[in-house]
């Protein structure tokens, strides 16, 4: 995923943790604001040493919500910011499951459709 795509500075991340708006599920805890400017959308991952101390282990479970985000970004609100923020649980999810947690928090964070392409396959 290209750079242009990811929130890296902590004032941006302070941004959209201030605006409050965040769901969660077992696995993962989404924060978003909207950005009516933008063309598309930018993410935020954030995996804490609670998941793991192994920074090996840590940078997988980033690479692995990376390319699920990344397979999803047509179906992805691109007027939105936001945050994903893996839970100790996500530690035991095989990339599949990632994607699917992933599906189901952005929906409750209304920042993808209803019914995803993807998802009718399955």
């Amino acid at each position: 995923m290209k750079k242009a795509f990811r929130v890296k500075s902590e004032r941006d991340f302070q941004k959209i943790f201030h605006a409050k708006n965040s769901c969660a599920n077992r696995n993962f805890v989404c924060y978003s604001l909207e950005k009516g400017e933008q063309k598309h959308f930018r993410v935020g991952i954030s995996v804490g040493k609670r998941v793991s101390k192994k920074a090996v282990v840590r940078n997988a479970i980033k690479r692995k919500i990376r390319q699920s985000v990344f397979e999803l970004k047509d179906e992805i609100s691109p007027t939105m910011d936001f945050i994903l923020i893996a839970r100790p649980s996500t530690i035991n999810l095989n990339k599949h499951e990632i994607k699917q947690n992933i599906i189901h928090v952005l929906k409750l964070a209304n920042l993808i459709n209803e019914k995803t392409e993807r998802e009718e396959h399955v």
